[in-house]
């Protein structure tokens, strides 16, 4: 059996458990998900101390709705769903965000990425391993607020483009130019990582 499976059947059996009351269910729950719902709400508020209070709120409201899960996608993607959710609203009372602002233009529109060294493999696909996917969400926390919450949903959270827009207000279209040019901006960051010249240096 994959990982991947045998982890939705260890989660739906936790689900089970705490809907019927084992409250030492649930904090197996907490545990599996915690680290994984504290990065996601780090990455889009950028903020440490909202993604802590976030990250309790929203095991908070799982627990109160634990009810509602229907088991139809996996427990992880609706706990994320819950996650986004709160960490979207804590931005947009937080402050005016030029990030959820379409109207106005990219300040970084002339950006052009100076590593043009062969890539190893593709930041994108490599976000599987766990290692990788820490280095990713680290160098994230770099890009603009507009750009890196773009990128996290979709690419890190695997949001596809309509939903990404949907839960960002803003236009398809305006999703697709700004994850180009996050990934672009991405890419560069990574580049010492990813790179033909990087990959020598780490096995020499």
């Amino acid at each position: 059996m994959g990982s991947v499976q045998a982890d939705r059947q260890e989660d739906g059996g936790l689900v089970e458990r705490a809907r019927a009351g084992d409250r030492g269910a649930f904090e197996d729950l907490v545990r599996r998900h915690h680290q994984r719902i504290y990065r996601t709400l780090l990455g889009l508020t950028g903020n440490r101390e909202d993604a802590e209070d976030l990250t309790q709120t929203t095991f908070l409201k799982v627990y109160e709705h634990l009810g509602e899960f229907q088991g139809t996608a996996k427990f992880s993607t609706w706990l994320t769903r819950i996650a986004i959710n709160e960490g979207l609203q804590r931005l947009r009372t937080r402050k005016p965000m030029v990030s959820l602002d379409e109207t106005g233009p990219d300040e970084d529109e002339g950006f052009r990425p100076v590593q043009l060294r062969a890539w190893t493999e593709d930041p994108e696909q490599a976000l599987s391993r766990s290692e990788t996917r820490a280095v990713v969400e680290q160098e994230l926390m770099h890009l603009p607020e507009k750009y890196r919450m773009v990128v996290m949903l979709r690419d890190l959270e695997g949001l596809s483009t309509a939903e990404t827009a949907q839960a960002l207000g803003l236009g398809i279209a305006v999703v697709k130019t700004r994850l180009l040019r996050g990934r672009l901006m991405l890419r560069e960051r990574l580049a010492p990582r990813f790179t033909v010249e990087g990959e020598t240096a780490r096995r020499g």
